[in-house]
């Protein structure tokens, strides 16, 4: 799963290389990045988030049955998932004005960003119903242990819109369309190519409509806590969403700039981890087995630990060169550059805690009890906000504070979710963490040596060529991760203990 995530990320960074420097931090992708934040959040809360974790969990229950009642219940699931869907894309179509003045405030009041945004949002908003499907499907085949598909499938989104903005939008007067019909007909894509598997699996779902069905009562009982539970980190990206539309120009172009970077070790690493222990849990649970539960959330935080270090570490110390090589062309310009790198920092100080939130959140998701990480997150959201207020444009930082009022809310969410498995005995750290901190501890000193002896002066940076630039960060990365590795090695870390 964490190949074709990684396979998947680096496609993503290349469609965000190809549109930025098609676009700059301009109008066009300000509107495109703040409106795609709509149905992407939705997404998240509705697919990804909320309903994977409330189905897996019901879905293990009902593996332990007989196959009719599963299919039974994956039937009855899809008629509930696809008709609200339906409805909620048809009333986001016919009152995206709305849409736009709640959620970018600030477009509304430009009328050349409100109509960019009524278009692109009315274009885009479609997507939410098949990538809902597709994650259906997904939670399905994980279930089952069938993890690939389900991680390889973004890569048909990266790759339609790489293909719509490299051969369709250059044709347009206003090249932001042919991306965002990208993004409708990557939709499409996605959900055929699930079809397939779920045949093999004899799990093709069939409509059919009863909301009396215990499973999908159970599921929804279980989804609407959810909603806010599992996918706190994206109500807080939407709120600094939402902010960033009241800020200059180019200030949701950085945001978005450096949230992409964050999810390359958030997507190939805890969001995989997160994806692959929910089913594993869910059957723990179901079983009885708690130490085993235990043990399987105790390996997973430390998995966090030992790869989101270096991952915090070269954002930060890196993140102006990072951006530099990726971004920084054609109309996306130095100081946009910098921007970015500003706000990158401040996000990746919170990394590890958006890293753990995805490894915590299930656990209480496994064990069909939502609504306590419902109330963390509505609390994190609502400190998220005051910070976001505060920081951003009391205090005047503008993006950068932004961004830092996520990686605190974040914070304050792993440390309270942490408190309450300790509490209910769910969780029972294991015997050598002191040691193995001291192992990251070290490694992280050798790394940051490193990262800071090495590290070129930007302006000479600027000079060298692509391939200079290339080598340059490929060096610096490759270089720390060897470092990196090998210190962990001398003071005695083994690949064993990471075997579960």
């Amino acid at each position: 799963m964490s190949f074709w995530t990684f396979v998947s990320r680096i496609l993503g960074l290349v469609r965000d290389i190809v549109i930025t420097g098609l676009l700059g931090a301009g109008v066009a992708l300000d509107t495109f990045v703040v409106i795609m934040k709509i149905p992407s959040v939705f997404r998240r809360l509705f697919a990804e988030g909320a309903f994977n974790q409330a189905f897996v969990p019901v879905l293990a229950e009902y593996k332990e049955g007989n196959a009719s009642e599963v299919k039974l219940l994956v039937n009855n699931t899809l008629g509930v998932l696809s008709s609200a869907l339906l409805i909620v894309t048809i009333f986001a179509f016919l009152f995206a004005p709305f849409f736009v003045m709640l959620f970018a405030p600030g477009f509304y009041l430009e009328p050349l960003k409100k109509q960019l945004a009524v278009d692109i949002l009315q274009i885009t908003f479609p997507y939410l119903f098949f990538v809902s499907l597709v994650a259906f499907s997904g939670a399905i085949l994980n279930s089952y242990q069938r993890f690939s598909l389900p991680a390889l499938t973004p890569l048909f989104y990266n790759l339609s819109l790489i293909v719509a903005a490299v051969w369709f939008a250059p044709k347009l007067e206003m090249p932001i369309y042919a991306i965002a019909w990208g993004v409708f007909f990557a939709g499409i894509i996605q959900v055929l190519i699930q079809i397939p598997s779920l045949i093999r699996l004899g799990l093709l779902p069939k409509f059919k409509l009863d909301f009396s069905h215990p499973g999908v009562r159970k599921v929804m009982y279980l989804m609407v806590p959810g909603i806010i539970a599992g996918g706190v980190s994206q109500l807080n990206m939407l709120i600094d969403t939402i902010l960033a539309s009241l800020l200059p120009t180019g200030s949701p172009s950085w945001l978005y700039v450096s949230d992409r970077l964050m999810q390359l070790p958030l997507g190939i690493f805890a969001i995989a981890i997160g994806t692959v222990i929910l089913p594993r849990l869910s059957k723990l649970f179901v079983t009885d087995d708690q130490r085993s539960f235990s043990e399987t959330l105790d390996w997973s935080m430390k998995l966090v630990f030992l790869i989101g270090m270096p991952a915090v570490l070269g954002l930060i110390l890196l993140a102006e060169p990072i951006i530099l090589v990726l971004f920084e062309r054609g109309a996306f310009s130095s100081e946009d550059t910098l921007q970015a790198s500003y706000s990158l920092i401040a996000l990746a100080i919170g990394l590890m805690a958006f890293m753990l939130i995805k490894i915590l959140t299930p656990s209480f998701f496994a064990r069909q009890q939502p609504k306590k990480p419902m109330i963390v997150a509505l609390i994190s959201m609502i400190l998220n906000g005051i910070l976001a207020w505060a920081l951003g444009f009391y205090l005047g930082y503008g993006h950068i504070g932004l961004a830092l009022a996520s990686s605190i809310s974040a914070f304050f969410t792993v440390l309270t979710l942490l408190i309450l498995l300790r509490i209910e005995d769910v969780y029972k750290p294991s015997t050598g963490w002191l040691i193995f901190w001291l192992r990251i501890l070290l490694a992280s000193i050798a790394l940051i040596v490193w990262l800071v002896y090495f590290d070129q002066d930007i302006f000479y940076l600027r000079e060298l060529s692509i391939f200079g630039k290339t080598t340059y960060l490929a060096k610096m990365v490759f270089v720390g991760m060897l470092i990196y590795i090998v210190a962990l090695r001398i003071t005695g870390m083994k690949v064993k203990e990471f075997q579960n």
